[in-house]
Parts: C-alpha cells; sequence; structure tokens
C-alpha cells in the first residue's frame, strides 16, 4: 500500500471534506485525519467532470501514482 502523506491548514481539510462528498473516495478519521482512496477519487472526478482536490491544492502537489491520500 503506498500513502502520500500530505500537511494541510485545518481550513483547506475543511475544504476538502465538503468538495469529495463521494463516500468510497473519502473516510475522515476521530484524530481529523483525511484519507482519500485514489482510484476512488479518480472515478468520482470524471463522474462530475472536474478535480476538486486539483481545484484546491494544485497541479503539482498531489501523486496520483499513490493508492491513499493522507491529509493532516
Amino acid at each position: 500500500m503506498t500513502i502520500q502523506d500530505i500537511e494541510v491548514s485545518n481550513n483547506i481539510r475543511k475544504k476538502i471534506i465538503t468538495t469529495v462528498r463521494d463516500e468510497a473516495s473519502i473516510v475522515v478519521e476521530e484524530n481529523g485525519d483525511v484519507i482519500i482512496s485514489v482510484e476512488a477519487y479518480k472515478v468520482f472526478a470524471k463522474n462530475i467532470k472536474r478535480s476538486p482536490l486539483l481545484e484546491i491544492l494544485g497541479d503539482d502537489v498531489l501523486d496520483f501514482s499513490v493508492e491513499y491520500f493522507v491529509f493532516n
């Protein structure tokens, strides 16, 4: 399993949670970490015809070759 840990502010984490509203893609841990399944997110983004994570974080932050993004 490959993971990309990404440090973000609390405001960015909240934006991610409200923007990625796909239960198959996102899990919010009790400690506040946001975990996103990359494959499920790709399907979600294709269905809505845009990429909310890229809109929030920009093109150079995410590595779509990993299995999970963990925002903490």
